[in-house]
Formats: C-alpha cells, sequence, structure tokens
C-alpha cells in the first residue's frame, strides 16, 4: 500500500495497514513493486530482487 522508509541494510520489513493484520513474525512476504515507463525504457528495464533476510542482492 505505501512505503515508510528503514534502517539502509537492516534487513527488516515493517508491515503496516491492513496487511499488518495478515502477517505473523517468519512469514515469506513478497513485495512487488510498479513503475510508469515508455516502451524503450521497458524494454531495457531489468529488475533487482533482493532477499532481505540475507541482506543479499541478486542480479
Amino acid at each position: 500500500t505505501y512505503i515508510i522508509k528503514g534502517e539502509r541494510g537492516s534487513g527488516c520489513i515493517c508491515l503496516n495497514g491492513a496487511a499488518a493484520r495478515k502477517v505473523a513474525i517468519g512469514d515469506t512476504v513478497i513485495i512487488i513493486s510498479y513503475a510508469l515507463m515508455d516502451f524503450e525504457e521497458a524494454k531495457k528495464f531489468r529488475p533487482t530482487v533482493v532477499f532481505p533476510e540475507n541482506n543479499k542482492v541478486v542480479k
């Protein structure tokens, strides 16, 4: 629903709003971000996948 800035590199995710009532500590959470871009930009775009549990970025 929205983002609240947290401590960089902490690996912590805090859910707020309705989602917070459906999730418990230790659950797997999938977070998706959307963006608007033109067709040419979209063809070049490569997403970044982050696994906060390990503070690891996979390219």
